[in-house]
């Protein structure tokens, strides 16, 4: 367990490095913020205690920095000027805690606990949300170590994404996890196939009707962005939405508020849109068949996800992950593949990417042996 005091006052950093030294913490310190800082950033700190009163950077601006940076350590405030506004203006900047001087050891101990298991789960849910949400994304090439970056770097904002790349290649997934590691992660998730509503009726979807609106509107439907309130709603197959529909959904980015089909009531809407297509949206401008203020709407960050021809050294991993899941899925007794057989599949194209690559492994663990041969492949797949 490691700790980091920052304290312009050397009598406080030598007896509080002391007394956590001998309850068995790893300290170090530092002498203002700017040093705490280019510590913090070289290493791994559990918790750090920071003066909020100190020359060249003060605790204040420290934890501005800290927070900035993502630093993933607990920051527990200390000043001997302390009062209420202060602490709470410190946890609100992101403190974990505030203390006031003179410290009192049992009450630094029991901040210390506190700090670590917080710290702790906080990493557990991380690995988790990887587990449970972005474990269909796998691969370490270099293709999808930028992919995983850019999610990193995205995800915790407001920004809205467009996810460009080939059928089958796994945008849907790189927008769940958008939605899993930002702070919306808790509220709902709403998915629009809008290639798969008919063009009448999209916008009854995406915006919802009232009671006697047309014809079947027997009640009145809230809308998938209704539905999607405080969440995400994400378009897939953007660019197969009529320019009608863009249009209002257009409007709706621009002024946080719809109409439903069939009234003239504006509601307000508070949702991140991701989108996502197959298609090159600039050629569907020039087509007529895109509205190109739209596509500046939602391309504010765009990834674009690369096909499985661009990523083959990931099908050993895939091909593990794919016997797992199906096995466990339908009973069926888990296969393993010979090297050779590996390196016929990576040799192959994918036309249809991770989706065909699948349904490849289902038919291989259905009619190939044991340990899928270079002739299952050839008899089963090439």
């Amino acid at each position: 367990m490691k700790v980091l005091i920052i304290d312009d006052e050397r009598a406080i950093r030598n007896s509080l490095g002391e007394i956590l030294g001998d309850e068995g913490y790893e300290v170090d310190t530092a002498e203002d913020g700017a040093a705490g800082l280019q510590m913090a950033q070289k290493d791994k700190y559990d918790v750090i205690f920071c003066d909020i009163k100190m020359p060249k950077m003060d605790g204040m601006e420290f934890l501005d920095k800290v927070v900035e940076e993502g630093i993933e350590s607990a920051v527990v405030m200390i000043s001997g000027h302390g009062d209420i506004e202060t602490a709470v203006e410190c946890i609100k900047k992101g403190a974990f805690d505030f203390i006031q001087k003179p410290l009192d050891l049992n009450r630094i101990l029991i901040t210390i606990k506190n700090a670590t298991e917080k710290v702790t789960l906080s990493s557990q849910n991380k690995i988790l949300k990887k587990k449970v949400y972005g474990q269909q994304m796998i691969g370490s090439s270099e293709p999808m170590v930028r992919i995983h970056e850019m999610i990193d770097k995205v995800a915790g904002t407001d920004a809205r994404v467009l996810i460009m790349g080939p059928n089958g290649s796994g945008k849907e997934l790189v927008a769940r996890s958008l939605h899993n590691q930002s702070h919306r992660s808790s509220m709902p998730y709403v998915e629009v196939n809008c290639a798969a509503i008919p063009s009448e009726l999209i916008e009854s979807e995406l915006f919802g009707h009232e009671k006697g609106s047309f014809t079947s509107a027997i009640k009145q439907h809230k809308g998938e962005f209704e539905q999607a309130e405080g969440g995400t709603l994400f378009l897939d197959e953007i660019g197969d939405m009529s320019l009608a529909a863009q249009a209002k959904v257009l409007r709706v980015l621009q002024e946080r508020k719809l109409s439903r089909v069939g009234s003239d009531k504006d509601i307000n809407v508070d949702v991140r849109v991701l989108a996502a297509t197959n298609k090159d949206l600039r050629e569907e401008i020039g087509k007529g068949n895109f509205r190109e203020d739209l596509y500046h709407r939602l391309s504010v960050i765009v990834i674009n996800v690369p096909s499985l021809d661009e990523r083959k050294d990931d099908i050993p991993a895939l091909l593990d992950y794919f016997v797992e899941q199906i096995s466990s899925e339908s009973g069926m007794p888990k296969k393993s593949f010979s090297p050779e057989s590996v390196k016929m599949l990576q040799a192959k194209t994918w036309p249809g990417n991770i989706r065909e690559l699948r349904n490849v492994v289902e038919r291989l663990l259905i009619l190939g042996d044991d340990v899928i041969t270079p002739a299952n492949i050839e008899d089963y797949v090439l």
